[in-house]
């Protein structure tokens, strides 16, 4: 009868082990792995949009205005000559920041 007892208990601990690592992998995929997907998602659209004569800022930190679209990159202007990037070391916080398409009248 005590032989009986201890098995119940032991599979009670299994289902919450289990339980638990289930709780475990959804708060992962939640904290982690949903929100990578979507920046890398935005990065995507991001890059597609790009235009010429969009001023942009790289991740290093240059200044220029796309002059030339490739399908391996993209050549920047700037004021030393024409530099040739990847389109994903392009950034997109600071461009949209410091040059908003829509630009106000003067009066």
């Amino acid at each position: 009868m005590i032989t009986i007892f201890l098995d119940a208990a032991q599979g009670g601990g299994f289902q919450s082990m289990i339980l638990l690592f289930a709780i475990f992998i959804g708060f992962m995929y939640f904290t982690m792995i949903r929100p990578q997907m979507r920046k890398q998602k935005q990065e995507k659209t991001f890059q597609e949009s790009l235009k010429v004569g969009s001023r942009i800022v790289t991740t290093s930190g240059l200044h220029g205005r796309i002059s030339q679209i490739q399908e391996d990159g993209v050549i920047v202007e700037t004021l030393s000559g024409k530099l040739k990037f990847e389109k994903a070391a392009i950034s997109r916080e600071f461009t949209m920041a410091r040059f908003p398409e829509e630009k106000e009248e003067k009066k």
